[in-house]
């Protein structure tokens, strides 16, 4: 099967290959220095220390968290850790095939330049997120990486430049430095505040050449309808905590679920991040996206009943 843009599921080749060695003296220094242990859940007690802790996750206002042994509790830690380091790996992955991608859709030689420069970034962001696992994670089932793989096969340049530049590289600023401020890990911690730099040029050159063309109508109703589905996944708040906590625990009732997502204030946080995504779509000229998707409810958090 020919591989997607987004490139989840390219094969890999043999540690040992030539290669591997060349991309290796490529890369550089750039890679962190420090071995890893591996973050994935286990069933021993012996397991690693999460890279994000209870906190960063607001599980400490969780009633069925804090009723749970101290092996659960880091297991359960574990596990949502485990999810953002994941997605922040396949995010990194896709971001390498859609700059590559923009670069042959590129108009003039400087924007060619510059969308090359950007796939280099990429793929050394990708390479030092890998240093953090012993083992390569594998394809992914998640609805937000679905969304970002289906998005990447579009050829038209508007549909990508506003949602995966100005929207998503957007909040990835706001993401980042969250996984930064948040990390327990000092190196990786420090790996994602270097990351910002580059995701503010990315998001920065994407506003600035959205705001030079002109939206086809066509363009508009499709952002519009890709926006709707993924502001959706913003709105039903934090589910992938209230799935760590069902990974380690065992499947939750859904009156279960609904006090977890109220203990978690998922209508706070969801309406913090819910505006924020409208302010970054604020700062291009096209206010009718803004409008419409206003007009659907698209940036009103769901109550915790709504969300199961």
């Amino acid at each position: 099967m020919h591989p997607n843009i987004a490139g989840f599921d390219l094969p890999l080749i043999a540690e040992g290959d030539k290669l591997n060695r060349i991309l290796a003296s490529t890369l550089g220094d750039q890679l962190p220095t420090t071995a890893q242990l591996s973050y994935s859940y286990q069933s021993s007690s012996q397991l690693p220390q999460p890279y994000w802790d209870a906190t960063h996750f607001g599980l400490e206002r969780v009633a069925i968290f804090q009723d749970a042994s101290q092996v659960e509790q880091q297991a359960i830690a574990q596990v949502a850790s485990q999810g953002l380091l994941a997605e922040a790996y396949f995010v990194e992955k896709a971001g390498m095939g859609y700059m590559a991608k923009m670069l042959l859709l590129a108009e003039t030689l400087e924007e060619r330049m510059l969308y090359s420069l950007f796939a280099a970034e990429e793929a050394t962001h990708l390479a030092q997120i890998r240093s953090f696992f012993t083992q390569e994670p594998i394809g992914t089932d998640d609805p937000f990486l679905r969304f970002l793989s289906d998005l990447l096969e579009t050829e038209d340049k508007a549909i990508l430049l506003f949602i995966i530049q100005v929207v998503l590289e957007g909040w990835g600023l706001s993401h980042y430095r969250s996984l930064a401020k948040g990390c327990c890990h000092l190196e990786l911690g420090q790996l994602f505040e270097e990351f910002l730099q580059a995701e503010a040029r990315h998001h920065g050159s994407g506003l600035m050449l959205f705001n030079q063309i002109s939206l086809a109508e066509p363009s508009q109703s499709a952002i519009v309808e890709a926006l709707t589905l993924f502001l959706q996944m913003v709105q039903v708040g934090p589910q992938r905590v209230l799935a760590a906590i069902a990974q380690v625990k065992g499947d939750l009732s859904r009156s279960q679920q609904i006090q977890v997502l109220q203990e978690l204030e998922t209508e706070i946080q969801s309406g913090a991040r819910l505006s924020y995504l409208r302010s970054l779509m604020q700062k291009t000229t096209a206010h009718a996206i803004v409008q419409e998707l206003e007009e659907r409810g698209s940036f009103q958090p769901f109550p915790a009943e709504k969300c199961i």
